[in-house]
C-alpha cells in the first residue's frame, strides 16, 4: 500500500518521528519486509536521501567505541585481498544510527548516510555500499554482541522499582515472545505463497526483560515453529539462577517449573482457566489481599494425569485473582488462536510460599511491561522493519536494539518512554538543540523527584 507524503510535523504512531520536507519512502509498506526488496525499487529516487543537516548528536555514540572495538577484527582473516572497508564494529554503529535517527529508514538509507562527512568523522567509518551492508549481516557473528550487552548492562542502574517489591530478593524477569515477519526474496516468497499461503517468513523473538532496570537482557531469535523452537523449550534452555520468572499461560508446563526451581530460581505463571488440580491446603486471606481482589490462596496438587517424570516435584501455590471477564470475539479461530473465553479469574501458580498473596498479584501485573516494550521495540526502534532476512542478520539488529535500550537508560537515567524517545529523535534529526534535550531530561528528573516525595 503506497503511503502519501507527510503534511505536518505531527508524530506518527508507528516507527519514529519523520523529519519535515524529507520525501517518504514509497517502497516501504507496513508489512515487515526484508531489505532485499529494495532491489526492485527504481534507483536514483529520493525517498532514501538523508541530508547532512539531519544528522547530529553522533558524539553520544562515542561511548560505544571502546566497547565495540573488540569486534573490529571479526572475520578479518577472510579478507585475503586486504580491501575490506566495513568492519563489524562500524556496521553496528550504522545499525544504531538507523534506530536513533528517524530520517534513516532502510538499508539503502544507511548506505547513503555512510557517505556523509559527519557520519564518517564521528563513527570513524568509510562510505559503504548496499552490497557490503547486505554481506555484513550474514558474515559477522551476532553472538559476539552478547559480550557488549553484558558489559554495557553492568553500567545500568535500577530505575523506579516499586517499593512494595522490596522483599523480593531475586531479579524479576518477564518472559514472553513476539513474532516479526520478513520477505526474504522474491523467488522464495513466490514459492512460499504457493505452498504455505503466505510469502512471509516468521521469526519469534524469545525475550527476557528485567523489571528493575527496565531493559531487555536477552532476545533469542528462532523460526516461529514448534519442537526445539517452541517458546517453552527455548525458555528451558535459557533459565538462569537467582531470578523470578513472570510468564503468561503459554509457558505453563510442569517440566519448565521444575527446571526453574532446580536452578534456584522462582516463577509466577498464569495457568489456563481449565487447569485441573486438587486443593491440599487453604491459606487465610489478609485484608490487603482482599483489597487486591484475591479470591483464594491455596496449596494444590497438579499433574496427576501426567507421567511421573513430567509431574511437579515441588509444592505449588495457586492464587486466584478477580479480573474483568473477556470474550474471545473471534471464537478462537483468528490467526490460529484456540484461547477460550476468560471466566473473570486469573489463576496464578508460583513456588513462592511465603510471599503475601497481594504481592504475587502485583508481580504478575508487571508482566504487561513486556508488551509495552514490544510496541516500543517495533514502532520506535524500527524493528518492525527488518534490514536483513537471515537469522544472523536479524540477531544483529535485535542485539543492537538491546544496546539502544541500554543507551537510553544510561543517557536519561529513567525508563525509555515515548516522549523521551521522541525528544531524542528530534535531537538526532536536528530539530531540537542539545540544550533543549537536556532541559527535557531535567524536567523529567524533577517530576520523578516530586512523585517519589508524594509516595
Amino acid at each position: 500500500m503506497t503511503k502519501s507524503p507527510r503534511q505536518s510535523k505531527r508524530i506518527p504512531k508507528s516507527r519514529k518521528p519523520v523529519a519535515p520536507k524529507i520525501p517518504h519512502d514509497q517502497g516501504n509498506s507496513d508489512v515487515n519486509a526484508g531489505e532485499v526488496q529494495t532491489q526492485a525499487q527504481p534507483k536514483g529516487e529520493n525517498q532514501d536521501k538523508v541530508p547532512s543537516r539531519d544528522i547530529q548528536g553522533l558524539k553520544y555514540f562515542e561511548m560505544l567505541v571502546p566497547l565495540l572495538e573488540r569486534l573490529h577484527d571479526e572475520k578479518r582473516g577472510r579478507d585475503k585481498a586486504n580491501n575490506r572497508e566495513l568492519y563489524f564494529d562500524k556496521y553496528c554503529m550504522l545499525v544504531l544510527l538507523y534506530m536513533f535517527n528517524p530520517t534513516v529508514t532502510s538499508l539503502r538509507a544507511i548506505a547513503q548516510a555512510s557517505d556523509l562527512e559527519k557520519v564518517k568523522k564521528r563513527l570513524g567509518c568509510k562510505r559503504t555500499s548496499l552490497g557490503s551492508l547486505s554481506e555484513a549481516s550474514r558474515l559477522f557473528d551476532s553472538s559476539l554482541l552478547k559480550e557488549v550487552i553484558a558489559d554495557l548492562g553492568q553500567q545500568v542502574a535500577p530505575v523506579g522499582r516499586d517499593n512494595r517489591l522490596s522483599q523480593i530478593n531475586q531479579t524479576i524477569t518477564l518472559v514472553d515472545g513476539s513474532v516479526v515477519s520478513a520477505l526474504p526474496n522474491l523467488l522464495q516468497a513466490s514459492l512460499l505463497k504457493q505452498t504455505e499461503g503466505s510469502g512471509l517468513v516468521q521469526w519469534r523473538l524469545h525475550t527476557h526483560f528485567e523489571v528493575d532496570r527496565y531493559v531487555p537482557t536477552r532476545i533469542d531469535v528462532t523460526p516461529n515453529e514448534g519442537g526445539e523452537h517452541d517458546e517453552r523449550a527455548v525458555a528451558e534452555r535459557t533459565i538462569e539462577c537467582d531470578r523470578l520468572y513472570v510468564m503468561d499461560r503459554g509457558y505453563a508446563k510442569f517440566t519448565l517449573f521444575n527446571h526453574i526451581v532446580s536452578k534456584q530460581s522462582s516463577y509466577v505463571c498464569r495457568l489456563r482457566d481449565n487447569s485441573v488440580y486438587e486443593v491440599l491446603e487453604h491459606n487465610t486471606l489478609s485484608e490487603a489481599a482482599i483489597d487486591a481482589e484475591v479470591l483464594k490462596d491455596e496449596i494444590v496438587s497438579m499433574g496427576k494425569a501426567s507421567k511421573s517424570s513430567q509431574r511437579p516435584n515441588h509444592k505449588i501455590r495457586l492464587i486466584q485473582i478477580r479480573c474483568t471477564p473477556h470474550k474471545n470475539r473471534t471464537g478462537g479461530k483468528a490467526k490460529g488462536s484456540t484461547a477460550p473465553d476468560s471466566d473473570g479469574i486469573l489463576r496464578i501458580a508460583t513456588n513462592l510460599l511465603d510471599v503475601p498473596a497481594e504481592i504475587i498479584a502485583l508481580i504478575y501485573s508487571q508482566r504487561w511491561i513486556i508488551e509495552i516494550f514490544f510496541r516500543f521495540f517495533k514502532q520506535f526502534l524500527g524493528c518492525s522493519h527488518l534490514i536483513s532476512h537471515s537469522q544472523n542478520g536479524i540477531e544483529i539488529q535485535v542485539y543492537c536494539a538491546i544496546i539502544a535500550c541500554l543507551l537510553i537508560n544510561l543517557w536519561t537515567g529513567r525508563k525509555p518512554n515515548k516522549r523521551t524517545f521522541e525528544m531524542l529523535s528530534y535531537y538526532f534529526m536536528g530539530l531540537a538543540s542539545e540544550a533543549e534535550l537536556l532541559a527535557h531530561l531535567e524536567k523529567l528528573k524533577r517530576q520523578d523527584e516530586a512523585a517519589s516525595k508524594r509516595s
